[in-house]
């Protein structure tokens, strides 16, 4: 499984979101600039992510972006199938895919199959709040590590 630029920028969109815990919305050029994402890119980002439920705007000033639920409560599975789709490996395995095969003669689907499940638990354990730790323990070790 190969993903796109386009889950790369939006689930770092969303961990920026989890990062701000302290309720405020976020501005959409500020996390475009804190993550290098280009803010017009950014835009289509969050409107999907809006539309799919995860993120929710508020406007004015002050005005941003805030995640819809609790990072703990969003898996990364959820963010990339709403990003790009269906991570099954081979199409037959998506929700309606159909094997050209025969039924016997697909001698390798056990392994398409072994890999799409284990990537969907694995993904589906992995919360934003997972990552946003994460991203905050390597700041911790950065900060710690700097001298002059």
């Amino acid at each position: 499984m190969k993903l796109s630029t386009k889950s790369d920028y939006g689930v770092r969109a969303l961990i920026e979101l989890a990062l701000s815990g302290d309720g405020a919305p976020v501005q959409r050029a500020e996390i475009a600039s804190r993550q290098q994402i280009p803010e017009s890119y950014l835009d289509h980002l969050l409107g999907q992510l809006r539309r799919d439920g995860f993120v929710r705007s508020v406007r004015g000033p002050g005005g941003g972006h805030l995640l819809t639920r609790e990072p703990a409560e969003m898996c990364l599975l959820h963010v990339i199938e709403s990003l790009e789709g269906s991570v099954a490996p081979i199409a037959c395995l998506e929700e309606g895919g159909e094997c050209t095969h025969a039924p016997g003669e697909c001698v390798q689907c056990w392994v398409w199959e072994d890999i799409y499940e284990e990537t969907r638990r694995r993904l589906g354990d992995i919360s934003l709040a997972d990552l946003a730790d994460r991203v905050r323990d390597q700041r911790r070790g950065a900060a710690a590590n700097y001298s002059i």
